[in-house]
């Protein structure tokens, strides 16, 4: 994994917005996503972008929902009767008109059209978990592969074992840690496989610390996160055997358009963040609820070795940010870690979260901001 030494280097989460809509009832759909592909890992060249991915576009754009066609032992049920437990909690109870108002509008999400707003199927697990993607996955690799070229530093993203959780029920294993590390186990094959094909592996957990006010404010907060550390610790079973500077790890609060009121606060949960044997962490830096904890750093020691990928610009408003300010968060984090120890990011994927023009010019204002960083840290 490269690291900040001659100079800031740039990143994202991985949802891109699409350059050009793509129909996958389409009878050219596979060239026209290769097309695409090739584009938008051309389009953050040009950004100047540093360390790049294909955008999710081999996902359909959707973190969850790729991963539906990659399990077996679930069979698909009817929803349950009642309101899911995603779409309960405490923001959602304090703030009930606005979010039946978003969501009626559908403005929770950029667009209600989107995978990612899409109401999911219900999974019950009947049978042993296994991992049944890797043709889908192997496609996945050679699409990026044939648009990033040879030496190129790249991720792909996939997701952590307790944000798949909250969608799938048990029927089959005996315990609920014994579910749990089933689904590690299958996924281990998925990020063992990106890793193996060259490519960093990003782990996305958005419902790890976002099940915080559904279910760990009635629990206290050393009975979360005792639960959060099972979770961790399957993910680390599961990440075993890959090198930990190959690993980056996203952590977000679900990142949807919304109060974000009762979100876990980050001096809470960094040390939890910090159990996953990741040689990067990627974490939400730049939105109205959370650029203040950059402080966190002030009492946290990062370990040697590692790196942090803060957001310093974010999804969750249209203004674009100016690179001075985002110079100017770079900074903090560097001053409190070490220049060296910064990749500078977004706090979430903006496929699916912002207007593909907004995205884009957030994007570049990172490029932009990261050169500014470059210069007044010093390093030419």
């Amino acid at each position: 994994m490269q690291r900040s030494t001659g100079k800031i280097l740039t990143t994202h989460v991985g949802s891109l917005p699409y350059l050009t809509p793509l129909d996958k009832e389409a009878p050219d759909y596979e060239t026209a996503l290769k097309s695409a592909v090739a584009a938008v890992v051309q389009k953050q060249r040009d950004i100047g972008l540093d360390v790049i991915n294909e955008g999710e576009y081999t996902k359909g754009g959707d973190w969850l929902g790729y991963l539906e066609d990659r399990f077996g032992g679930f069979e698909e049920r009817p929803p349950k009767e009642g309101v899911h437990l995603l779409a309960r909690g405490k923001d959602r109870e304090e703030f009930a008109d606005f979010y039946h108002y978003a969501t009626t509008q559908g403005t929770l999400f950029f667009n209600p059209g989107n995978q990612i707003n899409r109401a999911r199927p219900s999974f019950v697990c009947t049978q042993p978990v296994a991992y049944t993607g890797i043709e889908l996955l192997q496609r996945e690799i050679d699409i990026f592969r044939s648009a990033i070229g040879p030496g190129a530093e790249a991720f792909l993203t996939t997701t952590a074992p307790a944000s798949l959780e909250p969608y799938r029920d048990n029927e089959f294993y005996r315990s609920e840690e014994e579910f749990l590390y089933a689904i590690a186990d299958a996924m281990k094959v998925e990020y063992e496989t990106i890793t193996k094909a060259g490519f960093l592996v990003q782990v996305d957990d958005a419902w790890l610390p976002a099940l915080w006010d559904r279910i760990g404010m009635a629990m206290g907060i050393d009975a979360f996160k005792k639960r959060c550390l099972l979770r961790v610790e399957a993910l680390n079973h599961a990440l075993s055997g890959i090198p930990e500077e190959k690993i980056r790890y996203h952590l977000c609060w679900g990142s949807w358009h919304g109060p974000h009121a009762y979100d876990i606060e980050m001096i809470d949960f960094v040390d939890v963040m910090l159990r996953v044997k990741a040689g990067a962490y990627s974490f939400e830096g730049a939105n109205a609820r959370h650029e203040h904890e950059y402080d966190v750093w002030e009492k946290v020691k990062l370990p040697p070795g590692k790196i942090i990928i803060p957001g310093v610009i974010t999804h969750s408003t249209d203004v674009i940010e100016h690179p001075e300010l985002v110079s100017q968060r770079i900074q903090r984090f560097a001053n409190l870690v070490g220049k060296e120890n910064i990749i500078a990011g977004a706090d979430c994927g903006f496929g699916g979260r912002s207007h593909p023009q907004i995205a884009w010019a957030k994007l570049q204002a990172l490029a932009d901001g990261a050169e500014r960083a470059t210069k007044a840290l010093g390093y030419h």
